[in-house]
């Protein structure tokens, strides 16, 4: 609803009181909704956000709309019941799923996998156990990191058939020893219920959670079958956006399958604060911060953090991103103070982690800074209707201009995208604006000496990498790579 001012009569310096009031800033005497909806059409204005947002306040939906479109090629809008691919906020559900099988007794959290896949590799299913692959610490590759990916995610398996792609995979670790994201390991947890129950990983997730919540907007995507309300997936070049990469969804499965739409998910978050899917015992196990992940630490499909809000030390905070071709999506939570902020975009990689912290500070009356243009867009985008020359130019001239906005990762993603499409020498350029602007950040570094790497400058290389570890000495990808270069 519109918030209007209707101004006292009693003086002229009343009203002068109250319009230098709302002057002093661009929230004052709004209220929240209103202060969501200019905050996410300033994203949607700069490109940054195009998809369904839902924020609940004390358990009270107080926005829930679409921005942006579903479908550009038949001006379709995005609305709060259209389906978009969750990504990883599905491993949740497998989480859950796994957590309903521990309390019926027919799993067992700390019995090795080997005892459920007894096709499994015995020498690594013997040492691995489900709460390792609930908590991303098997030290099992990721299987969309491997170099193989890129040469089959285009091609539809079984379950069984794709643990061949990565179960003869050497550990990278201990099992237990570290926190690593592993696709593989949640994947490996949809072909364990499969087995102890007898039934398909969809058929469980239809049966046991979505339909006792009545969730019959969410379900686990197909690309053949008439989905109606389905949101198409985008991908963005600078400002240009292409129909993303196709990617047969028998490969996400149970760490990545799902659709959703912001409604349904929200009644999925009023369900995990009652015994509707787990009793509160093992929702307490799912809460649990296991292993510390950096920003955070990691339960059973979620990850848990701490945020300073208002004039408290600290709130926790349990949410969880995904992202697929042409989708991102996150769902964030604040259980004591039983807030929620669902995003889904449909246009790619956004940061919507920051997004959600913006929309945090409106729910707890603190100021917060509007969206900026995007500089690492703006350097893409003159690269690419231009030359790396004037990227170059448009990087300082706008590097310490309040209208932009520069982000290490996505500066780091701008460059990616060179690297990607074999543009190296631009690649290197980008990363190198990067380094200027970040010059403490040790992945900077990193992703600067994989360009030169690729553009065979060794030494070069060599140096990046070095200085990668100097900041982070747990960087094993730098690690490996200087190995790999004393050796050529």
């Amino acid at each position: 609803m519109k918030t209007i001012y209707r101004y006292p009569t009693r003086s002229i310096s009343s009203l002068i009181i109250v319009v230098a009031l709302l002057a002093f800033g661009t929230t004052f005497g709004q209220g929240k909704a209103d202060q969501i909806d200019k905050l996410m059409k300033t994203y949607h204005e700069y490109d940054q956000f195009n998809g369904s947002i839902l924020v609940a306040e004390k358990g009270d939906v107080i926005y829930s709309k679409g921005l942006g479109l579903a479908n550009m090629e038949w001006d379709i809008p995005n609305a709060s019941d259209t389906k978009h691919r969750l990504g990883s906020i599905t491993k949740q559900f497998t989480a859950a799923l796994i957590l309903q099988f521990v309390e019926q007794g027919k799993l067992d959290l700390n019995a090795p996998i080997a005892k459920y896949l007894k096709n499994y590799p015995k020498a690594q299913g013997d040492k691995i156990t489900i709460h390792h692959l609930l908590t991303h610490s098997a030290g099992i590759p990721n299987y969309t990191s491997l170099e193989t990916f890129q040469d089959i995610y285009r091609n539809p398996y079984t379950p069984k058939e794709f643990l061949t792609v990565f179960q003869d995979s050497i550990l990278e670790f201990n099992p237990g020893e570290k926190f690593a994201y592993s696709n593989s390991g949640y994947f490996l947890l949809g072909v364990i219920l499969e087995e102890v129950s007898g039934k398909s990983y969809e058929t469980l997730l239809h049966e046991n959670i979505l339909s006792p919540l009545n969730m019959t907007a969410t379900g686990y995507d197909h690309h053949d079958r008439i989905l109606k309300n389905r949101a198409t997936g985008y991908d963005r070049e600078g400002k240009k956006y292409t129909n993303s990469k196709y990617l047969d969804m028998s490969l996400p499965y149970a760490a990545g399958s799902m659709y959703s739409t912001v409604e349904d998910l929200y009644t999925w978050d009023r369900a995990l604060y009652t015994n509707k899917v787990l009793t509160q015992k093992f929702r307490d196990l799912m809460f649990t911060a296991y292993m510390p992940t950096g920003r955070a630490s990691y339960g059973y499909g979620w990850s848990i953090g701490k945020e300073k809000v208002a004039n408290r030390d600290s709130i926790t905070v349990v949410e969880h991103g995904g992202g697929i071709n042409g989708f991102n999506t996150l769902i964030y939570r604040i259980p004591e103070d039983n807030h929620t902020i669902i995003l889904l975009n449909n246009t790619g990689r956004i940061e919507l982690f920051d997004m959600a912290k913006k929309l945090t500070k409106i729910l707890y009356d603190q100021p917060f800074e509007m969206p900026k243009q995007s500089l690492a867009l703006a350097v893409m985008e003159s690269i690419k209707s231009q030359n790396t020359e004037e990227g170059m130019k448009t990087f300082e001239t706008h590097q310490n201009n309040e209208d932009y906005n520069l982000n290490e990762n996505e500066m780091n993603r701008v460059g990616y995208y060179f690297l990607q499409n074999s543009k190296t020498k631009e690649a290197i350029e980008v990363f190198k604006m990067n380094v200027v602007a970040f010059p403490e950040s040790s992945n900077v570094y990193d992703s600067l000496g994989e360009a030169y790497f690729m553009d065979k400058q060794n030494e070069l290389a060599l140096k990046n990498y070095k200085k990668s570890l100097e900041l982070n000495p747990e960087n094993e990808n730098a690690e490996k790579f200087i190995e790999k270069i004393k050796n050529q």
